[in-house]
């Protein structure tokens, strides 16, 4: 970014300017790329490139904001404060709506947390934005692991059962759910073969996902059970 500073400013100090702007966006590129390779590394629609730009997006605008009102301008953050709401359309692209989930919620908040990484950026906040994008990779990183380990958490996952008779292992799925209390949700049934296979979704913690599993394989009409955790879940 090259901006014209007013003739009174020294070449010096216009070379400080350059270089001190430069460096803003590169340390917005570097932060938002921080958060974008964990987003990356669980294949979210939000990744690597996506970061890296809505960061520095927000640290040039940031800049901007004070560069066009000028010196004795009455409302130097008029246009950083404008991110906020851009950002805000930007995220809830990211939110997906299902029958009975809301997807996308962690990605359309690291959006939101990364664009404000990129107004630190901007204002020359270096440490607070390290701190920040510290503190968003560990939320990401860990504390969903801790959440899964601690066995409070509700998560989606996906269920695949096979058998021969349709009718008696629909009865059989049908019996289990109702001993968790949860209504069947099929996302896929086809036939392959001689077997029947279908497919649902069910929202559980991780010691009744197990108790679930064990129900299902149990049945003397499934041949086969499997559970995926759900790639769409946050």
């Amino acid at each position: 970014m090259v901006v014209t500073l007013p003739m009174h400013y020294s070449t010096v100090e216009q070379i400080a300017f350059s270089q001190g702007t430069t460096t803003r966006l590169l340390m917005a590129c570097a932060m938002g790329a921080v958060v974008g390779m964990e987003r990356e590394w669980r294949h979210k629609a939000s990744g690597l490139r996506t970061n890296m730009l809505i960061c520095m997006g927000a640290a040039l605008f940031t800049m901007l904001s004070v560069v066009i009102a000028g010196d004795s301008g009455p409302n130097r953050g008029q246009i950083a404060s404008n991110i906020v709401q851009g950002i805000g359309f930007l995220g809830a692209g990211l939110i997906l709506h299902t029958r009975n989930r809301v997807l996308g919620l962690t990605s359309a908040a690291t959006v939101w947390v990364v664009a404000a990484i990129g107004m630190a950026c901007g204002a020359g906040l270096y440490v607070e934005a390290g701190i920040a994008t510290g503190i968003v990779f560990v939320s990401l990183r860990f504390i969903g692991l801790l959440e899964s380990r601690s066995g409070w958490k509700i998560f989606p996952m996906l269920y695949e059962v096979r058998g021969p008779d349709e009718n008696t292992m629909y009865k059989d799925i049908l019996c289990a759910l109702d001993k968790a209390k949860l209504r069947l949700n099929i996302v896929e049934r086809d036939t392959v073969g001689a077997q029947e296979r279908v497919t649902f979704t069910v929202s559980l913690n991780a010691a009744r996902h197990r108790q679930l599993l064990a129900n299902l394989i149990a049945c003397d009409s499934t041949d086969h059970v499997a559970s995926f955790r759900d790639e769409e879940e946050d």
